[in-house]
């Protein structure tokens, strides 16, 4: 049955506004995404597929399978498993190691897919744009975890996870409303991930060198 029909001719979906794709917000909305998707891919897609699906955002013609009910039903349950799984320590460095096959590839396909409209080159370049920004998200997650992990109270890593989902989710929605924005958002945070991987690789080798001096004192 039509959703027309469910309200007697009247479709709810006719009267809320919808977001079309235009050609100067595509790598906008590719920036945002491609970022949302190194934090939690399955959100990001969920997302995608519920704006498309109630007719708040209009994807490209290669992405509208995303819309369907099947995705976004497997990338519910998908999310709804990895919202536990990211809260444990240890189990969480496993599971985001796992993910490195699953989030970039899939933010390559989506920047390949909504570029469709563009020609053969800018989609390839667009597809490795969409994996460069997502492996930068990803990267940048695993590093703060493999930080935060080591510390004895849980609490720490169940706020970065949470603050993670919620970011991926309304930055999916925000990149689709307000694509320049969005990608600023993105630049701002690839440079405190820049800054952040740096930090996290200086007191590492920090703390491997005071183990070091601590280990030849003894012996």
């Amino acid at each position: 049955m039509s959703k027309s029909r469910l309200f007697g001719g009247f479709s709810l979906w006719a009267v809320l506004p919808t977001f079309t794709l235009a050609q100067q917000d595509i790598l906008p909305i590719v920036v945002g995404a491609s970022f949302a998707s190194g934090l939690n891919v399955y959100a990001t897609v969920a997302t995608l597929g519920l704006l498309s699906h109630t007719h708040l955002f209009q994807l490209p013609p290669a992405l509208h399978l995303i819309g369907s009910w099947p995705v976004i039903l497997i990338c519910a349950v998908l999310f709804a498993l990895e919202f536990i799984l990211d809260k444990i320590p240890a189990l969480d460095l496993a599971w985001n190691a796992l993910q490195t096959f699953v989030r970039i590839p899939v933010a390559a396909f989506l920047s390949y897919g909504a570029t469709q409209s563009l020609s053969p080159t800018a989609q390839l370049g667009a597809g490795l744009l969409g994996a460069a920004i997502a492996l930068a998200a990803h990267g940048g997650k695993t590093a703060v975890r493999a930080a935060v992990t080591p510390s004895p109270e849980p609490v720490s890593n169940m706020a970065l996870s949470f603050g993670e989902d919620a970011l991926a989710v309304s930055l999916t929605w925000f990149a689709t409303q307000h694509p320049i924005a969005a990608s600023a958002i993105v630049a701002i945070l690839l440079l405190i991930i820049i800054f952040t991987i740096r930090y996290v690789i200086r007191s590492t080798r920090r703390l491997f060198q005071q183990m070091r001096a601590s280990l030849a004192q003894r012996v």
